[in-house]
């Protein structure tokens, strides 16, 4: 039965369109999609613009709903109010154009290469582990959100001991396309993305830095990812961070 248009929730799309339609607002939101907390200055400096007018744009995202803030003492840090509200982002990132890097985005750092984001792994060295994952038909894209478990895939997941049954009777989504805010492609998230991470990580493959979400790759660790994965992690973070120290030397140049 249609609803009656007298009684009918009405929601202002508008008003996210609106706050949505600033490209530094964009910016800012985007650094925070995987979970992060920033502060305005930082959050200035990523979006390229200055301190007072990034505080301009953070009230406006706060009094909406899109963040919140978080108090520890004479420090303000920002975040995503929500995961719906990530989401929603990643959804329109994804039929955006491509546009000019902003500093955030073209800083190639340790946090850029390997860190957690939601507690499974993404950056450079996530985007590989989802890339190698589907080359090996471990998993298939399903639409733009999810990852589809192939038996194949069952199997590989089953030998590390993770438990498929559970993860997929929880409350959270199991395999999703998490867009990678740095590399701007997905990597493997959701309940299954974690438990994989984790796996990694208590084979003391991975290893978290202390008070940061920073990921590093243990001397097992290169083994183990190029065993079981095909990925040669020294080659990777080797061409990572020979590519930024390249770009630096070229533009003291300049």
């Amino acid at each position: 039965m249609p609803a009656n248009p007298a009684t009918a929730t009405h929601f202002d799309v508008s008003v996210i369109g609106k706050l949505l339609g600033d490209s530094s607002r964009v910016e800012m939101i985007s650094s925070l999609i995987d979970g992060r907390s920033l502060t305005a200055r930082e959050l200035a400096h990523g979006a390229g613009i200055s301190a007072s007018t990034a505080s301009f744009h953070l009230a406006k995202l706060v009094d909406a709903g899109l963040l919140m803030v978080l108090s520890q003492g004479r420090h303000h840090f920002y975040r995503v109010a929500s995961p719906e509200v990530g989401a929603a982002l990643q959804a329109l990132l994804r039929l955006a154009p491509s546009g000019k890097a902003k500093p955030a985005a073209r800083r190639k750092t340790q946090v850029c290469f390997a860190r957690t984001c939601y507690g499974h792994l993404a950056g450079v060295l996530g985007l590989a582990v989802a890339e190698a994952l589907q080359a090996k038909g471990l998993i298939e894209a399903r639409g733009e959100e999810d990852f589809l478990l192939t038996q194949k895939g069952e199997r590989f997941f089953k030998k590390l001991e993770i438990d498929l049954d559970g993860l997929q009777a929880g409350r959270r989504l199991f395999a999703r396309q998490c867009l990678d805010w740095s590399e701007r492609k997905p990597h493997l998230g959701g309940a299954l993305g974690q438990a994989f991470t984790e796996s990694l990580i208590k084979r003391k493959w991975l290893r978290k830095k202390t008070g940061s979400r920073e990921i590093h790759v243990t001397k097992d660790g290169q083994a183990g990812m190029r065993k079981l994965l095909g990925i040669r992690t020294e080659a990777l973070s080797s061409a990572f961070f020979t590519a930024e120290l390249a770009k630096n030397a070229t533009k003291r140049r300049e």
